[in-house]
């Protein structure tokens, strides 16, 4: 008797369980004939399995016997019941009689050493050295097959006990459950036809689920979407509300242009940088959306205009714009600070930490490029090199920076070498990097955002909406999964992209001069800040954090520390994108 292909019987008796007479006949006792199409006969497969997987053995056989399919093909159904009986002869002489089936030799190969593999280790568990050794010997060995794996069985015929046994190979022991995972190894070497994958249809509604999650436009989550946690009667879809486009809460701390912002790496503090001279770090209160006055850092000449957070989330260093000469590196909790500087003649704008934390880069567009330590010493330079930003790799010693000639370079200041990454046709104002230390977000000059992969070196994706002057103007990626890319823009607005689709799913209006910098909580990702010039540092996040009106003392709430000019409300606008 033949199988077809898509496992229901023709030309032939089929197997008892599927409830069809001899010599090709079919049973229409129970009503006529049903003729499937190909696909309708494997969906009915797929659910006969997840029956019979769910202990439903009596409706999946009633199945089977009414749509005149089987499960598995006959040999392959008596291989599967030997295996998990432990009856190792007849599942190899089953073998024997599925090789037409499988096709491959190597593939038999690897199934029949399978087999005997476990055959051995439970002989081992069952202390029949002697059975275990003449497995060894005379079936394993001869087949010269996975010497290297042999030789590891070999090796475990020196366990004192059982426990050292299991410890040892990492197996769970004679029974059912290593019978199992032996099956499902045994089975990936089969064709479908002959037998179904293990749990298909389970994995077919996961891959469905991770289909629609990434489809799922603002899916900002970290959990995974699973069988366990979602509906499968309606599709997956995040609700906009959830998303971080209401405003929290305006702050007014700043008396003049706030120029950047970024969260520390624990997500529990944000440092705003103005042209006020000072640095004001933030406490996050994830449970609200919202901040609140820490510290103030004074004395910045020049203003600040670039930070950049050490890992520790303590220390971070704040730059001037293009005229300041100096650096500041401040403990926040201490507030003990270091001004870094080697000549009044320097430029130094732009900064970043290494991975590490002991040891951070400074440069400027006059040719001035720094590796200091933390006590502020320069430890390396390189000369003539005109950067306007910096990022350190996770390899410990690559610097990239971007240029005055609209290209991005790796340094490695150890070595003295540098190479090519990308290069632009247009100033490139800024520039960031995922945390997976592939990607790199730059806002260029009359072009807008451009996503580049650092590995490839090639641009991915151009995105629109923005408008992107000649105003130094940072984005960031963000979300859960860091799936979003975030960017302030000169017409006053905030951008939101999927970072796989070029056209913004929400633009944020409430601000009303340019938005200079935007920042996503790393850990919070339903919190995002942006500040812009007109003085204001402005916190979105979820519908359901905006403040409700008896929380309000007036269309805003001033309530912070310094001189009571934060401001708590829900003004500000979302537009949202296709």
């Amino acid at each position: 008797m033949q199988a077809a292909s898509n496992g229901c019987v023709q030309n032939g008796a089929p197997s008892s369980s599927n409830g069809a007479s001899e010599n090709g006949h079919e049973d229409t006792s129970n009503g006529p004939a049903l003729h499937l199409t190909q696909t309708n006969q494997d969906i009915v497969r797929l659910i006969g399995q997840y029956l019979k997987n769910e202990g439903l053995t009596r409706t999946a056989d009633s199945l089977m016997a009414e749509s005149g399919c089987r499960l598995d093909h006959p040999a392959a159904a008596k291989f599967r019941q030997h295996v998990m009986d432990g009856d190792w002869t007849k599942a190899d002489h089953d073998l024997q009689e599925l090789h037409s089936l499988i096709g491959s030799s190597s593939s038999l190969m690897e199934m029949k050493f399978l087999l005997l593999e476990q055959k051995y280790l439970e002989y081992l568990e069952d202390a029949r050295v002697l059975d275990a050794l003449h497995v060894l010997r005379n079936e394993l060995t001869p087949l010269q097959h996975n010497t290297s794996r042999v030789h590891q069985l070999s090796s475990y015929m020196m366990c004192s006990n059982t426990q050292e046994l299991h410890e040892r190979t990492n197996w769970d022991g004679k029974g059912l459950k290593s019978r199992t995972i032996l099956m499902d190894k045994l089975q990936t070497y089969l064709p479908p036809s002959v037998m179904l994958p293990p749990t298909r249809l389970n994995t077919l509604l996961n891959q469905a689920l991770e289909l629609q999650t990434l489809h799922c436009s603002h899916h900002n989550t970290a959990q995974t979407i699973s069988l366990d946690n979602a509906s499968l009667l309606v599709d997956h879809c995040c609700a906009r509300d959830s998303f971080p486009t209401h405003t929290i809460q305006i702050l007014n701390d700043h008396c003049d242009e706030v120029w950047f912002c970024q969260f520390s790496p624990d997500g529990t503090k944000l440092a705003t940088g103005s042209k006020d001279t000072n640095v004001i770090i933030w406490d996050v209160n994830p449970e609200t959306c919202t901040l609140s006055l820490k510290k103030i850092l004074e004395g910045h000449n020049y203003g600040a205009s670039y930070i950049s957070w050490n890992p520790d989330s303590v220390h971070l260093i704040a730059c001037g714009p293009e005229e300041s000469p100096e650096v500041w590196l401040w403990n926040i909790e201490t507030e003990k600070f270091l001004k870094v500087s080697q000549s009044p003649e320097d430029a130094l704008a732009c900064c970043a930490w290494h991975k590490d934390g002991t040891k951070f880069v400074v440069g400027g567009i006059r040719g001035h490029f720094y590796q200091c330590d933390m006590e502020g010493n320069v430890m390396d330079s390189w000369e003539g090199v005109r950067v306007n930003g910096l990022w350190c790799r996770k390899d410990g010693k690559t610097v990239i920076a971007s240029d005055t000639h609209h290209r991005i370079r790796g340094y490695i200041f150890e070595e003295l070498s540098d190479h090519q990454i990308l290069q632009e046709d247009h100033a490139i104002m800024s520039f960031t990097v995922d945390k997976n230390d592939k990607l790199a977000l730059l806002n260029v000059a009359t072009q807008g955002v451009h996503l580049w992969d650092l590995n490839d070196k090639c641009l991915v994706r151009r995105y629109q909406g923005v408008t992107q002057g000649h105003f130094t103007i940072h984005s960031t990626f963000g979300g859960a999964n860091q799936d979003f890319i975030a960017s302030g823009s000169e017409d006053n607005q905030v951008y939101i992209w999927h970072i796989r689709n070029e056209q913004p799913i929400a633009t944020l209006t409430g601000h009303t001069r340019t938005v200079n910098c935007v920042a996503w909580n790393p850990v919070y990702p339903q919190m995002l800040v942006s500040v812009s010039d007109d003085c204001t540092v402005r916190v979105w996040g979820p519908k359901d954090k905006v403040p409700k009106p008896s929380e309000e003392l007036s269309p805003f709430c001033f309530s912070s520390v310094h001189q009571n000019k934060s401001k708590v409300g829900s003004a500000g606008r979302i537009e949202d994108g296709e």
